[in-house]
């Protein structure tokens, strides 16, 4: 069974509601009934007074007649009030002794008891009277029986509980609908979130008349479907740029195909298509691949396998692997800086040569290609920067996407698939770093950042580094910008 939240309030109210009667109740109760036993306590002693004066003026044993007359004239008819004294003298004796269980500890001269037999409690004072002639020391006891206060507060105390009870019932009602009026906009607020449908994906919680604390909640719900519905147009743009990327290489795979087929080949011309076609396999297996990595870097995958290295080092492996490329585009490298810290080497060197060869591939001949290594507290970036075109602020914001191409330079897409920079951002974050692209004078540089271990190192000479030959080998997956 749910809860609701209007029912869990008005419980609440009305648990507070009975908390809080039952304590004005408990303490109008106890001041009543302090009330009328102070009252009932003032008549023993307005009686006693009696008593003793009636007393006072018989000294004699031959006139203590009279007294006991209008002691006994004293004592009400129904008994609630007996007078008793007690004294050495037997001829000096009124009454029965008041004899009984005490029911709470003595005040004083006051008592209270439970006689034997009855259901209510009695109230004694005692006092003291001094002899006089023939008159001994007397102790003068007054008794009243408390069954009619003891009534009267069992009836002011079921009222009290009685009211208590409505008020409570009272409260849950009113809290009721208090709380129903109050949740109102919260019940507005789920209607309002139930009619989302992702038909149409813009659509947005109103937040304007909401209340403060509902307001804030709004903004929060309505900023997550901000974010997945840029993560959708993301998967939407990602699906549609992988199906193209993927329909080239196999239109190409088919109407090579369909050609050779048309007609008798030789051997030689069936090997050419059979060359043509291995590479588009190639080009297909690089994508898969990419997108393969790209994916378990999206499940939170961290780099492991780390070795504690010399960032500038290992950048120098990556130019010589490059030597050829950067001979044939007649290109320069300087290397500025150094530092040391954990990486995956094979990571590390897939990111470097993608930005390498993004670097060359948007490079004119002759120009200086600069790699700078930079340590900053806890991070190292890792910076490329070559002499190329501006590049827009918006163009910035989505260089390191996946397919994305700037527009000028779709014309070597048959080459490169997009994939490469996309592929340097998930690197950076797999060792807990960043990317970041700049374009300021004439400059372009990208780079990207890893979490830093040791020290770092002196610079290295800022003359054009000079990578040694190595032996020819495939290139890894580029990037066009």
């Amino acid at each position: 069974m749910k809860r609701s939240i209007s029912m869990r309030l008005s419980v609440m109210f009305a648990v507070v509601s009975l908390i809080v009667f039952t304590l004005v109740g408990v303490g109008l109760f106890v001041m009543m009934q302090r009330q009328l036993f102070n009252e009932l306590r003032a008549t023993l002693d307005t009686r006693s007074r009696v008593a003793t004066l009636i007393v006072s003026h018989s000294p004699l044993a031959a006139k203590w007649h009279f007294v006991q007359e209008k002691l006994a004239d004293l004592s009400t008819p129904d008994s609630h009030t007996k007078y008793y004294i007690e004294s050495p003298d037997p001829r000096f004796t009124f009454g029965t002794p008041i004899n009984g269980t005490p029911t709470a500890a003595p005040q004083g001269r006051y008592a209270k008891i439970r006689l034997p037999g009855r259901p209510y409690d009695v109230i004694t004072a005692t006092y003291d009277i001094p002899g006089a002639g023939e008159r001994p020391d007397l102790k003068l006891v007054v008794a009243s029986d408390c069954e009619r206060t003891e009534r009267m507060l069992h009836r002011i105390g079921v009222a009290l509980g009685v009211l208590i009870a409505l008020a409570t019932l009272v409260v849950l009602l009113l809290s009721r609908a208090v709380t129903r009026f109050g949740l109102a906009p919260l019940t507005r607020l789920s209607r309002e979130a139930t009619q989302l449908s992702p038909v149409n994906r813009r659509q947005r919680l109103h937040s304007d008349a909401l209340p403060e604390e509902l307001h804030e909640l709004t903004t929060s719900f309505n900023g997550a479907l901000e974010r997945l519905d840029r993560a959708y147009e993301r998967l939407e743009s990602f699906n549609a740029d992988v199906a193209h990327e993927l329909r080239t290489p196999v239109s190409i795979l088919i109407g090579q195909t369909q050609v050779a087929l048309t007609r008798d080949r030789s051997v030689m011309q069936l090997r050419q298509t059979l060359q043509s076609n291995l590479e588009e396999f190639e080009r297909l297996k690089v994508i898969v691949n990419d997108m393969l990595f790209l994916s378990r870097c999206d499940r939170g995958e961290r780099a492991s396998g780390l070795i504690e290295v010399s960032l500038a080092g290992e950048v120098a492996r990556m130019l010589e692997f490059l030597e050829i490329p950067l001979e044939e585009a007649q290109l320069h490298v300087t290397m500025h800086g150094d530092a040391r810290a954990p990486v995956n080497t094979s990571l590390f060197g897939r990111a470097m040569s993608n930005l390498l060869v993004n670097a060359i591939q948007h490079s004119q001949a002759g120009t200086m290609l600069h790699v700078a290594i930079v340590q900053h507290r806890e991070q190292v970036e890792i910076a490329v920067s070559n002499p190329g075109e501006p590049i827009d602020a918006d163009a910035r914001e989505h260089i390191f996407d996946r397919f994305y191409r700037l527009q000028e330079a779709r014309s070597n897409s048959r080459e490169n698939h997009g994939l490469g920079l996309s592929i340097v951002k998930a690197v950076a974050e797999m060792h807990n770093g960043s990317v970041f692209v700049r374009s300021e004078g004439g400059i372009n540089t990208f780079g990207f950042s890893v979490a830093a271990g040791g020290g770092s190192q002196p610079a290295p000479s800022s003359e054009p580094s000079q990578p040694r030959r190595a032996g020819r080998t495939t290139l890894p997956a580029q990037v066009s910008t």
